[in-house]
């Protein structure tokens, strides 16, 4: 069974949207709020540019940010995995865990 969605009404460049959806509405609410100072930010730089053409800034600009921060993760994550072998090298080999001897 799904969980109920909410119905949210956001304001997204200066257009109100009814938003369905399962997540909180405090959530759906902040995710357009943050969409919307995206957008402010391309129009308030390139205040001549066409509505939909500052959306499609505006949405690529979220998306890199994205990208960028998944990014971020995965270089976290390759450190970490390689300061656990370090530290797992530095145990007596009962104490390694089921990695076996490296």
């Amino acid at each position: 069974m799904t969980s109920p969605k909410n119905a949210v009404r956001v304001v997204i460049g200066g257009e109100e949207f009814a938003v369905r959806s399962e997540l909180p509405p405090e959530y759906t609410r902040e995710v357009a709020a943050y969409l919307d100072a995206a957008l402010k930010r391309v129009r308030d730089s390139m205040p001549s540019v066409e509505t939909h053409k500052a959306t499609v800034l505006a949405a690529l600009s979220v998306t890199d940010e994205l990208f960028q921060a998944r990014r971020g993760d995965r270089d976290i994550t390759a450190r970490l995995n390689a300061l656990a072998g370090e530290f797992r090298r530095l145990l007596p080999p009962a104490k390694r865990g089921g990695r076996g001897p490296e």
